[in-house]
């Protein structure tokens, strides 16, 4: 038995999306955000402009790889000003601090450090969320986690719990208009990781199988266009399409593309996207191993019109410059050897354990060098 769950409350697309603020329930909104992007490209301040009288309070300066502290500092925010809605707008990073916080606000039981053992709430019951993202890759917005690195123990720390599924989320593809280059193309490969991965676990059911199948072919055919032409409706697909991969894994879950991802990202700050776009063909062959994985593979080729789907990923990275290999990312070989055990432990944690070919401390040591030295 599975229980399926496709929230949140309501999801709001479509380009000026972004003005459903004007009649969103709430009298105090605390505005969860990253650097400076939203703030340069006047969406703030349009935001501002839709809750106009209304009290609103800002808590800006997100990082890309978000951290425990940032956290607790969001937190504080919170206790000072005493919101009844949290709006995250930004990446992914954004969204989940405010996830975050809100889980930590109203259960202050809790703790990082107990969150392994505790049981995590299926509600909220004080403060709404509304998500809405700038970047088309995390799908934070839909789903029921949010990661938090700990820089002290280098590792990357999942909240996994219904709590952290936002009531509303806005898709308004005009906030993606202005995004650089590599963050389209890191974001979009976030996207089809999530797809892929979930499509791929030998435990994916028929509903997450269709949502993940849909979200590949959309991001296979739009995102080198999103990334090449810039227009209006490649990024409103993109946008839509990285969404529809966050309904299917945040059912049905992710593997070890995710596990290395976050080891890397947790020891070395490296850009989540980024990382697991150049560990995703690796997986992929590692896991071919699997019959039911190798033929859900030749479908996925069927489906987009090829040969090899592996090939088809490995020509989308190039033509996106990603870098094929974890040192041509910069890592060099003494540092990678020096905590290659370390990365192996880290790997081994979260997705990791779902992956269709069992890992131990072993396989893992395979898996790291096939990624970072292309073998």
């Amino acid at each position: 038995m599975r229980s399926l769950n496709f929230s949140p409350y309501k999801i709001i697309t479509g380009r000026g999306s972004l003005e459903a603020l004007k009649s969103v329930d709430g009298n105090r909104f605390l505005i969860v955000t990253g650097g400076q992007s939203m703030r340069k490209s006047g969406v703030l301040d349009r935001m501002l402009s839709y809750l106009d009288g209304r009290a609103v309070h800002i808590y800006e300066g997100v990082s890309k790889n978000p951290t425990i502290n940032e956290v607790y500092k969001g937190l504080a925010h919170m206790h000072a000003f005493q919101p009844d809605t949290l709006i995250a707008v930004g990446g992914g990073s954004a969204m989940d601090v405010a996830k975050s916080m809100i889980v930590f606000y109203e259960h202050p039981d809790l703790s990082f450090e107990s969150l392994a053992t505790a049981n995590l709430p299926d509600r909220r019951e004080k403060v709404h969320l509304i998500a809405i993202p700038s970047t088309s890759g995390t799908a934070s917005e839909v789903t029921k986690s949010s990661v938090i690195t700990d820089p002290k123990r280098g590792i990357k720390v999942p909240i996994n719990c219904m709590a952290n599924k936002p009531d509303i989320a806005i898709l308004d593809s005009d906030l993606t208009m202005t995004l650089p280059d590599n963050v389209v193309a890191e974001t979009g490969m976030d996207a089809l990781t999530h797809a892929v991965e979930c499509y791929l676990r030998v435990d994916c059911d028929d509903f997450d199988a269709v949502l993940a199948q849909g979200a590949i072919l959309g991001i296979m055919e739009w995102l080198p266009v999103s990334y090449k032409e810039k227009g209006q409706e490649a990024r409103e697909k993109m946008h839509n399409y990285q969404c529809i991969a966050g309904l299917a894994f945040t059912n049905g879950g992710l593997t070890m593309v995710h596990g290395i991802s976050h080891a890397f990202g947790g020891i070395y700050n490296y850009a989540h996207g980024l990382s697991n776009a150049v560990v995703l063909p690796y997986v992929l062959k590692y896991n071919l191993q699997v019959a039911s994985v190798a033929e859900k593979q030749k479908k996925l080729a069927h489906m987009i019109g090829c040969d090899d789907f592996i090939a088809a990923v490995e020509n989308l990275k190039e033509e996106l410059n990603i870098p094929k290999t974890i040192r041509d990312m910069g890592l060099d070989e003494e540092t990678y050897q020096r905590d290659r055990a370390r990365l192996a432990a880290s790997s081994l944690m979260g997705p990791t354990k779902f992956n269709p070919v069992k890992m131990d401390e072993h396989n893992i040591l395979e898996v790291l060098d096939q990624c970072y030295y292309g073998v």
